[in-house]
């Protein structure tokens, strides 16, 4: 929270977050002309707000829908698994939080390389035949800083991408805080990086359009569509009609976005990066773009940017992560500790399984090398997991040190 002094009360608080709350719906009422949405942020920043166009923005610390053609994915150059015939109606997607190679991990990278950060973890990604991620900093070796923020990143281009796609990765999320640190030319270097080595980025573009195209997918019979959303500022990084960024979640474009990607696609996963860095408390808004998404016809979503695992929640016929936390990520942190890989497995085009394999991802410990966790340590970060589903009525099972969720099961 951004306050100008001191706060010495729970009621300076609820002040202090009111005010934040009006800065929020000012900005988004110079960005899409949502009065409504601003009077009933402005009046009720107290209160859950039940029905809001759009939700509001979470403030930076550390860190019309296009036709795209249908592409089908490609295992065996990516490294992700193969299907078989027998298989043929099944479709396995890994799923892991935000990536960053470069910051304080550049020195690391440049003494092991690349591949480095994924070869405790290459094993579990290539169970899956669409393995997708957050990237979290742009790979560029050009642009520049337009835009004033206390932390900016990058990464070379010709060493994360084969990188990305050797462990296994055909899919990223550009839809983020920072993946306009170094500018369009930044963003559209990303971009190029990504396609030279085979991963489709998503959830932004040259424009408002491009970043809320949908990426198509071909595997194990069925077509996936992918969908990405940012709800984290600064203002400047949101795409326009005619400006370069990244899709904002207005939760009007959700519903219709994934209503649109569900007419060609059997399985729809959408991405948000959203909520407060370091908390496991979810914001109300959270809950409800989650829950419109999937009743738009989604089949799971996936979030990102707390740098911390939240909670599961099984909603209708699909499921929602609601962080991922961390995956290799360039800084030390005493808070980003743990996280887990999501592995969701899709059986005749519906949602039938989830599965969350803890690891560590302290760096003073793993030193950018996520590391899976076993035993007690393990049974820990699943023991946390099931606390925090359990509030959103959701129990996960404890399989050998993995939390699993099924389908009819909950």
């Amino acid at each position: 929270m951004r306050t100008t002094g001191p706060i010495t009360s729970h009621k300076s608080v609820r002040t202090a977050h009111a005010t934040e709350e009006a800065i929020f719906c000012m900005r988004l009422f110079r960005h899409a002309g949502q009065w409504l949405l601003c009077a009933l942020v402005a009046g009720c920043a107290a209160a859950p707000i039940s029905t809001p166009s759009s939700p509001p923005p979470v403030s930076q610390s550390a860190s019309g829908s296009a036709s795209v053609p249908v592409v089908p994915t490609a295992p065996a150059e990516s490294g992700a698994a193969t299907t078989t015939k027998a298989e043929a109606s099944e479709v396995r997607i890994a799923a892991v939080g935000d990536i960053m190679l470069g910051g304080t991990a550049g020195p690391e990278m440049q003494k092991y390389g690349y591949d480095y950060p994924f070869e405790r973890t290459q094993s579990f990604l290539k169970q899956a035949q669409i393995v997708f991620g957050n990237l979290e900093g742009p790979l560029t070796e050009g642009g520049a800083t337009e835009t004033p923020k206390k932390y900016v990143f990058r990464s070379p281009p010709d060493k994360v991408a084969p990188a990305l796609a050797r462990a296994g990765f055909n899919i990223v999320s550009l839809a983020n805080n920072h993946s306009l640190d170094y500018g369009p030319q930044g963003l559209e270097d990303t971009r190029a990086a990504l396609e030279k080595a085979g991963i489709h980025g998503v959830g932004a573009g040259r424009n408002l359009a491009e970043a809320r195209a949908p990426v198509y997918m071909v595997q194990g019979g069925s077509t996936v569509a992918f969908l990405a959303y940012s709800l984290t500022f600064p203002e400047e990084f949101w795409a326009g009609p005619d400006k370069p960024g990244t899709a904002f979640g207005h939760e009007q474009h959700v519903r219709a976005d994934v209503a649109a990607a569900r007419q060609k696609a059997d399985i729809v996963v959408v991405s948000f990066h959203w909520g407060q860095e370091g908390k496991t408390e979810l914001r109300d808004y959270q809950t409800q773009l989650a829950h419109a998404a999937i009743d738009a016809g989604a089949s799971a979503v996936l979030g990102h940017h707390p740098h911390i695992l939240q909670a599961v929640e099984r909603y209708q016929d699909g499921v929602i992560l609601y962080s991922l936390g961390n995956f290799a990520f360039g800084s030390f942190s005493n808070t980003a500790t743990r996280s887990a890989m999501a592995l969701l497995t899709f059986r005749d085009r519906q949602w039938s399984e989830l599965r969350l394999q803890p690891i560590n991802v302290r760096n003073a410990e793993v030193v950018f090398q996520p590391r899976p966790l076993a035993g007690r340590d393990a049974a820990q970060v699943v023991e946390q997991l099931q606390q925090m589903s359990q509030e959103r009525g959701t129990a996960l099972e404890n399989r050998d040190g993995v939390a699993v969720l099924t389908a009819g099961k909950n």
